[in-house]
């Protein structure tokens, strides 16, 4: 197990305590900041954040109620996902992605599509660098970024949840060359229907890649003839 310690006071807006600390840990957690072996001590966390225990222990337990941490004997840590969790996931994600990127694009302005370009082309030329990192960082960006486009705010916070899921699946799956390809072809897809205002195609493609991420996910467990990973790879 690792601890990691969260040494450099970080410099946040005028809230209250509780609500700093929940806001930068839940952005820490979406962007996937932060393994499975980590563990977040209250303690630790207040320090870190330059305050007194409580309103550290009090983010940590909001994050634990909605589902983005779970307690342990030695602080809070990420929740396991096992292979029935991933399924699930997958399942509510295609209800729900398609839909919200839908509306994004309908709602897209200069801002967000810049944004989007970025990660676009950031993710075009990891690829061509065989640059796994890269790639990862680029998918994490475009999806943040289209995310941030729907204004529906239950809605995106509802699926934002979903980033240890597909974190997961990013790591499991992009080491191998063909995939990043396909999932870049994928991306590639989805911006140009968001770059033509396109809530259709962009719904369409969006289910077309979250199908093909999750037949990715199971197949290479299956070529492996291992069980599906809990949580990372």
């Amino acid at each position: 197990m690792v601890e990691r310690r969260l040494s450099n006071i970080v410099d946040l807006p005028r809230r209250s305590a509780r609500e700093r600390i929940y806001l930068e840990l839940r952005a820490r957690l979406q962007r996937c900041q932060y393994s499975s072996s980590d563990r977040l001590v209250d303690t630790d966390v207040a320090a870190s954040f330059g305050t007194s225990r409580m309103p550290a222990r009090e983010a940590l337990l909001q994050l634990v109620n909605e589902g983005y941490l779970g307690g342990t004997s030695r602080g809070f840590a990420i929740p396991k996902l096992t292979a029935a969790d991933m399924r699930d996931t997958f399942e509510v994600r295609r209800l729900i992605e398609p839909r919200a990127a839908a509306n994004a694009a309908r709602d897209l302005d200069a801002i967000a599509a810049a944004a989007l370009t970025r990660a676009a082309d950031a993710a075009c030329l990891a690829l061509a660098e065989q640059h796994t990192e890269g790639l990862i960082l680029a998918m994490i960006d475009f999806r943040s970024a289209w995310l941030g486009a729907v204004r529906n705010a239950r809605m995106a916070s509802t699926i934002a949840r979903f980033a240890d899921q597909v974190q997961t699946v990013r790591l499991a799956t992009l080491r191998d060359l063909d995939t990043q390809a396909v999932a870049t072809r994928g991306l590639l897809d989805i911006h140009a229907a968001f770059l033509r205002r396109d809530p259709l195609g962009v719904g369409d493609r969006m289910t077309m890649h979250i199908a093909t991420a999750e037949q990715a996910y199971f197949a290479q467990d299956l070529a492996a003839g291992a069980p599906v990973a809990a949580r990372r790879a």
